[in-house]
This record gives C-alpha cells, structure tokens and sequence, in this order.
C-alpha cells in the first residue's frame, strides 16, 4: 500500500507540476471555469441549430460561419500578440465573447432567435475567438519557465477537454432546470417544447466569462517590452512565415495538423448528427453523448501531462486517429458508438498536444505570438471547409449517408497522415 500511495503520489506531481506556479494555477482555474461554459453553450447552439433545421449540413455551415475569422484574422492577432499587451487582449475578447452569449441567451428565451441569427452570431463569437485562441495558446509560456512548459501545455488542454466533458455533461441537466426555472417565473409563451427552454447555457456561459475576467485581473500579465527591430505589421507577419519557412520540422507538423482539422476533428458536426438522426437521443442523452467524447480527451491529456516528452506521440497518435474514426462510423449500437468516441477523443488529445508542444518547444520567444497564430490558422482557420465538407457528405453529398461520409472522411485523414509520415519526428522533437 505504502509502494501505491508513493507511485500515485509521484504520477500526481509528475502530471500536475505546472500548478506549482501560483500565476498559472489560478490562469488554470479561470480557464476551466470560462471553458465549462463555453462547452455548455456550444452544445446547446448544435442542438438548436438541428432542432430548428433537422439538417446536418446546415450544422456544417454554422460551424463554418464561426470559423471563418480564425481563417481571416488569425494571422493578424498573432502580430499583434507580439506588439500589444496579452492579458489586455485577452480581457477585451472575452468581454466580447459575454456580450455575445448574453444576447444569443435573450433571443432565444424571447424567442427571437432564427436561423439568420444564429449565423451572425455564430461569426462574431468566433471573431472574437479568432483573436482569444492566439492570447491563450501563447498565456503558458508566460507563467512558467521553458523545462515546465511541456506539462502547461498538456495541463492547458486537460483544462480544454475536462471543460469539455463537463459542459457537454451539464447541458443534460441544464436544459431541464431552466424548464423548471422559466416556469417557475411564469414567462409568458414558454413551454416545454418551445426553444426557449435552451436559453439557460447561454446565460451560465455568461456567468462564466463574467467570473473569468475578474479572476484574471490578478494575473501578472507584463506588457511586451520595446524592441527597437520591430517593424511594421505587415513586414513581422511575414517574418513570422519566413521563420516557419526556414524550419526543418515547423512545415510538416503545420500541414498534419491542418490536414487532422479538415478531415478528422469534425466532431462537433458529426457527434449531433449520429446522436440526433441515427440513435434519436434526447437532450440528456444528447448530453452523454457529447460528454464520452470529452471523458476520451480527458484520459488523453492526462497521459500526455504524465509524460516526461508529450511530442513523442505525434507519429502513433496520427495514424491511429483516423482509423478510430473508421471504426466509429460503423460501430453497430449505441454502447459501441460511445466507446468508440472515447477512443476518439483519446486520440485527438494525443495528436494535438504532441503537435503543440513540438511547435511551442521550438520556438523562440520573439516568434511565439506570430507561429502560434499560424498553429491557430491551420487547426481553427481551415475548419470551415472540414465543417462543410463533413456536413455536406454525412447529408446528402455523393448519397453516401452518415456511416460511409464518415469513413471518406476518415480514409482522407489517413492518407493526409501517410503522405507526411516521413517528414514528421519520429522521437524526440528538436530545440532550436
């Protein structure tokens, strides 16, 4: 017993290390509060969106239409990453992403909200996120020194996915007590089967940011120090590309990751659409569904941030994602499907954080700001044409249905994978 209380203890503080930094505990902790309701909201925005349309492909659209500032903006706000203060940037686009759910949370409860509306708030929340992604993905490695800053990023993206799992949970239970609660209150026209009960994760999302941002103001958040070789915007974003360019491994870890997100990190097209058209499941169940996926995430991150090196997954983890996916798209009931996701997420967390850190270990810190939002473009900024087209082909395109326009997309996953195999590290990842 003495031996196991000594190995948990050791795997504890060998996963956990980063929160050893008090500035980066409590930047932890704001983050999985902001995110659990984020989570929330984006599935209840997924379920309105079916609920409203009954349309899979339409689904893909409105993620396309959120993703579409990371494809225009992300480039920019990497720049700016580099000139501006963080932490004020940051601030401002979460204040930003609260006015955004806070609306979204009035039109629906009032039932003003329309598929029009969903779409214009689906750009300007992602517009806002086109310029928060890149604040947060670079806040790690301003908290804890370099030898920690594999295990924050690990730590980052368990605070991602266990949000995940939780907000995705939560909405099971969410939608039922604001059935409860708006009734209680007597609004006038609500109903149980009206939109309005989906109002509730736009309000808690709210909440959340509100809590986030004054957490955050106790962060030691410095501005970035004059540099007197700074030069315009337009000439630093294109240094920022030439230092890409110019990298022996930055290139084909950018172009796999590009490649995941168009073809295998479409679950939050194709999750809806199974849970809702082939298994028929309710909001609870819809809400399990969702949440074994981030229960997958949560055990990859997990084992990422145990790892002495978290890159050395890149490889392994890539070409078993795909193949996951295939299995997932034929599993034959409902329980298969569920641990299928779980594998699924498992997967995802692998790849992504190997890919992260082997970018962010790279690099130098001049550079963070501007690569970071090239990572940000390639996994966020081309989703819109991974949304479309997983929409498109689970629908109607080429008659194939929700199993076979699954497996097209796994199949062109894995040859993504493949035809970088040997460009990808296969050990350890370099430092400059």
């Amino acid at each position: 017993m003495t031996s196991l209380t000594r190995s948990v203890r050791d795997w504890r503080h060998k996963t956990f290390a980063s929160l050893g930094y008090p500035a980066f505990r409590l930047y932890w902790f704001s983050q999985i509060i902001s995110l659990v309701g984020t989570w929330l909201q984006n599935t209840a925005q997924s379920y309105l969106v079916l609920e409203m349309s009954g349309s899979s492909a339409l689904l893909g659209w409105v993620s396309a239409v959120f993703f579409l500032p990371s494809l225009l903006f992300s480039i920019l706000a990497g720049t700016l990453l580099d000139h501006v203060h963080r932490g004020k940037l940051l601030q401002w686009t979460q204040v930003m992403l609260l006015a955004t759910a806070l609306i979204t949370g009035i039109l629906v409860q009032t039932e003003h909200i329309s598929l029009p509306l969903i779409f214009v708030m689906a750009f300007l929340t992602g517009l806002a996120n086109a310029f928060n992604m890149p604040a947060r993905q670079t806040m790690a490695a301003t908290f804890v020194p370099r030898e920690g800053l594999p295990n924050a990023l690990a730590l980052n993206n368990l605070s991602f996915n266990l949000s995940r799992t939780l907000g995705q949970a939560l909405f099971g239970v969410v939608v039922p007590l604001g059935i409860w609660l708006f009734s209680s209150l007597h609004l006038s026209g609500f109903s149980s089967t009206s939109l309005s009960r989906l109002a509730l994760p736009f309000y808690l999302n709210a909440l959340a940011f509100a809590v986030t941002i004054g957490l955050q103001f106790a962060l030691p958040i410095k501005a970035p120090a004059a540099d007197p070789h700074k030069k315009d915007l337009w000439q630093d974003t294109l240094e920022g590309f030439r230092y890409v360019r110019n990298d022996a491994q930055l290139p084909y870890i950018l172009l796999l990751v590009a490649g995941i997100s168009i073809f295998l990190l479409n679950f939050q097209v194709l999750i809806p659409s199974v849970a809702k058209q082939l298994y028929h499941l309710n909001e609870t169940g819809f809400g399990v569904f969702n949440a074994l996926f981030g229960v997958g995430s949560v055990a990859g991150a997990l084992f990422q941030a145990s790892q002495p090196d978290p890159r050395q997954s890149l490889r392994k983890a890539s070409l078993l994602l795909p193949i996951s996916l295939l299995i997932f798209a034929f599993t034959p009931n409902i329980y298969a499907a569920g641990l299928a996701l779980m594998i699924c997420g498992t997967l995802t967390m692998m790849v992504l954080i190997s890919a992260n850190s082997s970018v962010q270990m790279a690099l130098e810190e001049q550079f963070r700001g501007r690569v970071m939002s090239i990572y940000t473009l390639v996994l966020v900024g081309v989703a819109p044409i991974g949304a479309v087209l997983s929409g498109w082909l689970v629908s109607s395109g080429l008659g194939l249905g929700l199993r076979w326009g699954t497996a097209v997309l796994a199949i062109l996953g894995a040859t993504c994978v493949l035809a970088l195999w040997k460009k990808l590290p296969s050990g350890k990842a370099r430092k400059n």
